[in-house]
């Protein structure tokens, strides 16, 4: 099976109308499917906070290919019914082309919306409860519930689509993966060569517990490109504090703090040779999603970032990175 090579916007630092430019630009590129970001807040102060759902409502009319969130939080800000509905809708309206990505999310998301941000286990049973009552209602029944931090009565979508979305959970680790298997019709998580292997064989090992067939693995990775290697380096460095694995578990929402944090872990080149791919040489994007592949990805979605030259690395990708991928890859 050929791997399939997805692009993702960047809701924390691109506006809507702009990230619809470079969705375009992607798929001319060739890129097989289309992904946002979503998020009610940036990682860093100067940073952009689209709605990922408006975005993908308008993203479908002007593309063909797959389009979904990765990923979108349950754990306070969506009800898990308005998910539900709105991506149910979005299917309606797109049909066979739509995924959600879903996950527990990270402080930044929340806090700003008045949410005191949760312990592991907390955020694990909001994640686990949200997964059974968007699956029951994609599934037509009438749902009844109380998760303590929301509540469902008598619910159900009276649009449906004659096809549900795809639903893709987000992992960072082996407990995590465990609730992919039970929900997910696939895994989606970072792509770190050291972890990931742990993560997806967890994640296969809960799909044989409850006899749920395994589905696609997506490996998560940020890219920028640039002719100049330290000016694509210094146009993407703000995103350091995604590298961080605390900030997606505890009450850190402070984009000032994130990034000391950031720079007291990590230089600039860490964060650009072993977190995101950030060169200017395409050969080096090339080798490092090809390790990626080695891992077991059946999907390796890039999201871009930076503000070096967005539309110059979609171009360089589609020109140089994405062939010699495809090439590599039809010559086994």
């Amino acid at each position: 099976m050929l791997v399939q090579y997805w692009f993702s916007t960047s809701t924390e630092e691109f506006t809507p109308s702009q990230m619809l430019e470079q969705a375009k630009a992607a798929e001319r590129a060739g890129f097989d499917g289309l992904g946002t970001s979503d998020h009610f807040a940036p990682w860093f102060p100067d940073g952009q906070a689209g709605q990922a759902w408006v975005y993908l409502g308008a993203l479908g009319q002007v593309t063909s290919g797959p389009i979904g969130t990765g990923v979108t939080p349950i754990a306070h800000h969506y009800h898990p019914g308005l998910i539900a509905q709105a991506f149910m809708s979005l299917e309606e309206l797109y049909p066979g082309r739509v995924f959600l990505g879903v996950g527990s999310g990270e402080a930044v998301n929340e806090t700003p919306l008045g949410m005191d941000w949760p312990d592991y286990e907390e955020q694990r049973h909001r994640l686990e409860t949200g997964l059974e009552a968007i699956t029951r209602l994609w599934d037509g029944e009438t749902v009844t519930m109380d998760a303590g931090w929301f509540k469902l009565k008598e619910a159900k979508l009276w649009t449906r689509a004659k096809s549900r979305p795809k639903l893709y959970v987000s992992a960072f680790g082996p407990q995590s993966a465990q609730v992919a298997g039970r929900f997910g019709e696939g895994l989606w998580t970072l792509g770190d060569p050291d972890q990931a292997p742990e993560i997806v064989e967890a994640y296969r090992g809960a799909c044989r517990e409850h006899g749920t067939p395994e589905g696609e693995i997506i490996f998560h990775a940020g890219f920028a490109w640039a002719g100049d290697e330290q000016d694509a380096i210094r146009g993407a460095r703000h995103w350091k504090p995604t590298q961080l694995p605390e900030l997606y578990l505890e009450d850190i929402a402070d984009q000032d703090d994130m990034q000391r944090r950031a720079d007291e872990q990590m230089t600039d080149e860490q964060f650009a040779k072993e977190g995101f791919l950030i060169a200017a040489d395409p050969q080096e994007h090339i080798e490092r999603i090809r390790e990626l592949e080695h891992c077991g990805a059946s999907v390796i979605c890039l999201q871009l970032i930076g503000r070096a030259d967005p539309l110059g690395s979609i171009r360089t990708y589609g020109a140089q990175v994405l062939p010699a991928l495809r090439g590599t890859a039809e010559g086994h």
